[in-house]
């Protein structure tokens, strides 16, 4: 039985190389590693020489654009200034012609009472009369 004691004794010291060398099974849930990294008050980015020329560009656009708007709406308002002023001689012009006893200076008579004045209502009148 000497040689069963070997073996037995040679079996156990391979078990336990065997479990030496295995690798341990990792619990569940890893431990947690914390990282501090530096906290920084505000983040600025670094602007580049091209990017100030491009926001300076863009600045320029904007400009100008708003320069475009602002020259087209003076020109609109212009030309509703002379549309007003020409409607408002014509509106005088028929004022001037229309005799006040007829059947349509009588009827103006009538429609020109919920204006504030009587070139006020054949302004209304004469525009009236264009769109149709």
């Amino acid at each position: 039985m000497d040689e069963m004691d070997e073996i037995d004794k040679l079996l156990q010291e391979l078990q336990q190389e065997y479990s030496e060398s295995k690798p341990k099974p990792q619990s569940p849930n890893p431990p947690s590693v914390e990282v501090n990294y530096p906290k920084s008050t505000q983040f600025t980015p670094v602007t580049s020489g091209v990017d100030k020329m491009l926001n300076d560009i863009k600045a320029d656009f904007e400009e100008k654009d708003l320069a475009e708007k602002l020259q087209q709406q003076q020109l609109i308002e212009a030309e509703k200034n002379r549309q007003k002023q020409a409607l408002e001689k014509t509106a005088k012009l028929w004022l001037e012609k229309l005799e006040p006893l007829s059947q349509e200076g009588l009827w103006f008579d009538k429609f020109a009472e919920g204006y504030p004045s009587k070139l006020a209502a054949a302004i209304e009148y004469l525009q009236g009369l264009e769109t149709e």
